[in-house]
């Protein structure tokens, strides 16, 4: 099993004058300790709550993103996930196909239909319902296969119209970085995953108390996307099922015992890489534990 580490707070003492320095001492020791993922949000605004207040600090993902690409050597690197509605297809499919030259072919392509209303209207994007926004994602999927097959004819679709796709240069992965769709809903979401995704993300919860009711909820999700695999003619085996968790930093030999078995529980029900976030804020001394005691152990589970 892998495990990745998502940034989804920046609010660091003395903050915008230490953030890179803090972000390149987190990236640079998630390198070190082999985490094999490192992810951050698609958000302008943060997300209130446990996360922090909405006009907490908050980067844009994509040039955080070519920053950690120059700051590591061998994690790789991600959205979890983009907002569709946020980008235009084609841009979004070069923006991603020149991260993943200048990481040296080690991108995911998270991607979702977005859902935070607030910061789309705080700063003037339009938000379409719920239903457009899925169409809109689906175009996106498919723009993406479209130009990741090095296919320059025209994309006439009903959001975008590509009249001359060219996408050079194309990645270094090939065909394309996996594609990441992030969520759980059962009719949609989890038909676009086995339509056109190569990886799936679910949720266990943000903290040890949910990650009870997490695992019978990802244990349904995933025997829903088996069949829509089935209804697609797609190997359910090609999906790589990832997971996000929120993990509380407690008492260190309590954060170790309950991340094992949360995921030794994930691996029984077949998910392969678990991402997890603090949404109190990043230490370095949890990160060195998960490198020294939590990876090595979890590596183990298949």
């Amino acid at each position: 099993m892998k495990v990745g580490l998502q940034i989804i707070r920046f609010d660091w003492p003395e903050t915008p004058h230490t953030t890179a320095q803090h972000l390149t001492e987190i990236a640079k020791l998630a390198d070190d300790t082999h985490f094999a993922s490192l992810w951050v949000m698609d958000h302008f605004f943060q997300m209130g709550g446990e996360f922090g207040p909405v006009d907490a600090p908050m980067l844009e993902s994509y040039s955080t993103l070519a920053y950690l690409a120059a700051m590591t050597k061998r994690v790789w690197l991600g959205v979890l996930v983009t907002g569709s509605l946020y980008h235009y297809p084609g841009l979004l499919i070069k923006t991603i196909s020149t991260l993943d030259v200048l990481s040296g072919g080690r991108t995911y392509f998270g991607i979702g239909a977005g859902w935070y209303e607030r910061e789309a209207h705080g700063l003037g994007v339009p938000y379409p319902t719920r239903k457009e926004r899925f169409e809109h994602l689906e175009e996106t999927l498919q723009i993406a296969k479209h130009m990741w097959a090095g296919n320059r004819s025209p994309y006439l679709g009903h959001y975008a119209q590509l009249h001359e796709p060219i996408n050079c240069p194309a990645p270094i992965q090939q065909p394309h970085p996996p594609i990441l769709i992030g969520g759980d809903g059962e009719k949609k979401t989890l038909w676009l995953v086995a339509k056109y995704g190569d990886a799936c993300n679910l949720y266990a919860g943000g903290n040890v108390h949910e990650y009870a009711e997490g695992l019978q909820t990802i244990r349904h999700k995933l025997t829903v996307l088996k069949e829509h695999c089935e209804s697609v003619g797609r190997p359910y085996a090609e999906i790589e099922r990832t997971v996000l968790a929120g993990v509380q930093l407690a008492e260190e030999s309590k954060m170790v015992s309950d991340v094992v078995g949360l995921c030794q529980s994930l691996s029984e029900l077949g998910v392969q890489h678990v991402i997890f976030n603090m949404p109190q804020g990043y230490e370095m001394r949890p990160i060195e534990t998960f490198g020294a005691e939590i990876i090595p152990t979890v590596a183990k589970f298949v």
